[in-house]
């Protein structure tokens, strides 16, 4: 799965340790979504999605095929 969770949050100026902060997860998790290392869980990613307030859709894409 894509993400462009890295993209929203630089539109944002966050940093990484910002992001998590809101998220309350470390910036290592952070880390890893963005890099593409680690899928959140469904409440993270809906965590995720309401921080930047965007859909769900918005910040996931499935792998092209």
């Amino acid at each position: 799965m894509r993400n462009d969770i890295k993209a929203r949050r630089t539109e944002l100026r966050w940093s990484q340790a910002e992001l998590a902060g809101r998220l309350g997860v470390s910036r290592q998790t952070v880390i890893a979504i963005e890099n593409g290392k680690y899928d959140p869980s469904l409440p993270l990613a809906f965590k995720l999605a309401a921080t930047f307030g965007v859909p769900l859709e918005e910040l996931f894409h499935p792998d092209p095929e």
